[in-house]
């Protein structure tokens, strides 16, 4: 009879009613139709305030944790961002920057809309009456640049509409005032003991994830022999730490910290400190991105996006920001996915200064689709195709217009005696190498290939002949571009410098910078020949170091901004790749069900591990305690 009654979808468990997890609010009785409880995924939340969905729309019951994210990020504010300039009054206005500091607690600027919001109010701010505007700083946007007096109406006296906002998300997050903790005595001693449990089970997740281990076993019981590394490893630190072996003998099993929930909010936590790192070390500089595409084990498109940038210790890095789902590999859809990293991290895209792809990709079209959108927005995000691509592919055809070589490997593929040989890929190093592995194992073919190729060629002078002339005809030809390319980029070097920035930078460089630019220049030579400090130099990475540590950023300013523009054009897409390999290591044929941002966290721990690991215990599990209500406080 049930394929006659229409069941409703099982609801998630309730984490309270599972081991070790955490209390949550009571179901209320109102009810949102416009969202349902436990459909928000925080991770996924826009950061740009003129993105954000009123507070009201989210299910009352999810409300608070989505106040906890939001007030734990800080407001939204894009120091680095272009802002537009509008007219108002007759002249030509902008935000000013400065007005972050200010009011740094709550004022939040939206790229998308160009408008400034206030976080306390948009998050706590009730739907009824007015104030300085009524919903200015909440829906509308306040974007009267030349009224500033009207920050300091908005904030207003003691009692007003916005100090009761403050007041509201600053008990909020004192989670030992909650409601749902009064009933929940601890001692000193219990939170000492919650803070070494919480420490030793963060300590356990670094040591896996920093090697891509998997968390859990396939029987989890007290008594069983394969428990996971997980348990196994925490009580391996139990079995060595008298003070962790007895605070976690004294815990009830609902509160071990073991559940897999928790384990998540942990990486997250770890995770999000982490990309936050990386983006507090690119602060306002220019930046390049390195974009590629796969699939993984279950063929689902994932992008991944790395930033390259200039970090504050003047050394070029390349960085993992975040592998995203795409819909499809349509240049939309991967634009699409860009601009949610960047709202997700208010990055700001007219920041960007380089694209980088893999442009002998099964979707190199949509990546040139994609590169083309972006420069339609920011015409200095200048494309770079991948070095190292680019010297494959020339080996490649090197090697097919030699007909020796073409032969060669077309006959010995043909032949396929003693073992397979795989297809070597255009842009794979590594597939040529496990070819050539394979050729030594078929060495008596190889051996009577290489007769076959010595009689074809005294037989076939004429051909052979043909073949070398069309050879030296692409050499010469090529040496003539080369010989070309190096006369014009000397012309540019000697007489172009105005032409390549007007032309390449006109949001970096002002007339006026192209008119000093020149002077400073002349007199930057005079300088770098005549110190030797500069002589020992190895590159520009070295360059930009040694400006900053004898202070000539400070007395050429536009030379150190350019060669810092020049550092940020990505040369080569091996970051990417090698995410896509950490990728298949982590999200393998026995951890293929691992949901999107679990896989997200979980990576950027691994790929990262020298930023996660200087993040600090203390920030860890703050961030954790804070993510929702708890039933132990620290």
């Amino acid at each position: 009879m049930y394929k006659f009654v229409i069941r409703k979808p099982r609801r998630p468990q309730d984490s309270s009613s599972t081991q070790d997890a955490d209390l949550t609010q009571d179901s209320s009785s109102t009810q949102d139709l416009s969202s349902k409880h436990g459909c928000v995924d925080v991770n996924n939340l826009p950061s740009d305030p003129g993105l954000r969905k009123k507070i009201s729309f989210y299910h009352p019951n999810d409300r608070d944790e989505i106040r906890r994210y939001y007030l734990q990020k800080k407001p939204c504010q894009p120091y680095g961002h272009n802002f537009p300039q509008t007219k108002i009054g007759g002249l030509m206005r902008l935000f000013n920057p400065k007005w972050f500091k200010e009011y740094e607690s709550w004022l939040e600027y939206s790229i998308e809309k160009d408008a400034t919001y206030c976080l306390y109010c948009y998050l706590f701010r009730q739907d009824v009456g007015m104030q300085s505007g009524g919903d200015s700083f909440v829906t509308k946007g306040f974007d009267s640049w030349n009224k500033k007096e009207k920050l300091d109406l908005h904030v207003g006296g003691v009692n007003s509409a916005h100090n009761q906002a403050l007041k509201n998300g600053e008990n909020l997050m004192k989670q030992n005032q909650h409601i749902q903790n009064v009933f929940v005595k601890q001692s000193n001693q219990d939170k000492i003991e919650y803070w070494t449990q919480l420490n030793a089970t963060i300590d356990c997740i670094r040591f896996l994830l920093h090697r891509g281990l998997a968390f859990r076993g396939h029987d989890e019981s007290d008594d069983s022999s394969d428990k996971g590394n997980f348990l196994e490893l925490l009580q391996f630190l139990a079995d060595h730490n008298d003070v962790i072996n007895e605070v976690l003998r004294k815990t009830p099993k609902n509160s071990k910290l073991t559940h897999p929930d928790i384990q998540k909010d942990i990486v997250n936590a770890v995770a999000y400190k982490t990309t936050n790192a990386i983006i507090e070390d690119l602060g306002n500089g220019f930046f390049s991105i390195l974009v590629d595409e796969s699939r993984d084990i279950l063929i689902k498109e994932q992008m991944v996006v790395v930033l390259r940038y200039v970090d504050k210790k003047r050394i070029v890095t390349e960085r993992f920001l975040g592998i995203v789902p795409v819909a499809n590999t349509s240049a939309l859809s991967l634009k699409a996915a860009i601009e949610f990293l960047f709202n997700k991290y208010a990055l700001s895209l007219s920041r960007l200064r380089g694209q980088g792809y893999d442009g002998a990709s099964n979707i190199q079209g949509e990546f040139n689709g994609l590169k083309t959108l972006i420069l339609k927005e920011n015409k200095s995000a200048f494309y770079v195709h991948c070095f190292a691509h680019q010297l494959q592919l020339t080996l490649v055809v090197v090697a097919n217009k030699h007909t020796d070589i073409a032969e060669f490997f077309s006959l010995v593929k043909a032949l396929n005696l003693e073992t397979s040989l795989k297809r070597a890929g255009d842009t794979r190093w590594g597939s040529h190498y496990r070819t050539i592995l394979n050729l030594i194992l078929m060495f008596s073919s190889t051996v009577d290939v290489l007769e076959m190729i010595e009689k074809d060629s005294l037989l076939s002078e004429q051909r052979l002949s043909i073949a070398l002339q069309k050879k030296n005809q692409d050499i010469v030809n090529a040496m003539t571009l080369v010989r070309v390319s190096k006369q014009r980029l000397q012309m540019m070097r000697d007489d172009e410098w105005e032409t390549l920035l007007t032309e390449f930078y006109p949001a970096d460089f002002s007339k006026t910078d192209v008119l000093a630019l020149d002077n400073q220049l002349q007199t930057y030579i005079v300088d770098m020949r005549s110190n030797d400090e500069f002589l020992e130099l190895k590159g520009i990475g070295d360059l930009v170091r040694k400006m900053v540590e004898t202070n000539k950023d400070v007395i050429y300013p536009l030379i150190y901004l350019l060669v810092k523009l020049v550092l940020t054009f990505s040369v080569a897409t091996a970051t990417v790749e090698i995410s896509f390999s950490a990728m298949t290591y982590i999200k393998n044929e026995l951890r293929n069900r691992m949901g999107d941002q679990w896989l997200n966290d979980c990576l950027t721990m691994y790929i990262e591990k020298d930023i996660a690991c200087r993040i600090d215990n203390e920030s860890i599990m703050q961030w954790f305690q804070n993510m929702k209500p708890r039933r132990r406080q620290l």
